[in-house]
C-alpha cells in the first residue's frame, strides 16, 4: 500500500455482510473493513485475540465465559478486544461498519464454530484492489 486508502470508496464497492475487506496490512496483521447486519456464529479463534472498532452504527458481542455468556455492546466509535479462547457471536441488528485487526490468514468463522449459515462468507479476507 504506497497511497491513503479511501474507506468510503472502499465500502461503496461492496455491500455483502459478513465478507471483509483487507484495507491493508501491517506486519502479520490484515486491517480489515467489514460491514454487519444480522448475526454472526458463535466461534472462537484460539491463537489470536480479535480488535473490533465500530466505525458506524451499533455491534453487539456475545461473550461465552467462565462466568457464563454476557453481552458487550459497542456504540460507533468504540473499540474492543475478544481474547483469544473466547467463544464470541459479534450481530447487529440495523447494520454496522467494522474495522477489525487481525492476523493475517485469520478465518472469519473461527478456528471451531456453530453451523455457517449462507450469510456468512468464511474467508480470510478479500483483498481491495
Amino acid at each position: 500500500m504506497r497511497q491513503p486508502i479511501d474507506l468510503e470508496t472502499v465500502l461503496a464497492g461492496f455491500t455483502a455482510p459478513w465478507s471483509p475487506r483487507i484495507v491493508a496490512q501491517v506486519n502479520d496483521y490484515d486491517v480489515r473493513l467489514a460491514r454487519f447486519a444480522g448475526e454472526h456464529v458463535w466461534h472462537v479463534h484460539h491463537d489470536t485475540d480479535e480488535f473490533f472498532l465500530v466505525l458506524d452504527g451499533i455491534v453487539h458481542i456475545g461473550l461465552r465465559e467462565q462466568g457464563g455468556e454476557r453481552v458487550v455492546t459497542l456504540p460507533r466509535g468504540s473499540a474492543f478486544v475478544v481474547p483469544r479462547g473466547v467463544f464470541h457471536k459479534p450481530s447487529s441488528e440495523e447494520g454496522a461498519v467494522v474495522l477489525l485487526v487481525e492476523p493475517t490468514g485469520t478465518v472469519t468463522v473461527g478456528d471451531e464454530h456453530d453451523e455457517v449459515p449462507d450469510h456468512i462468507d468464511a474467508t480470510t479476507g478479500h483483498l481491495v484492489p
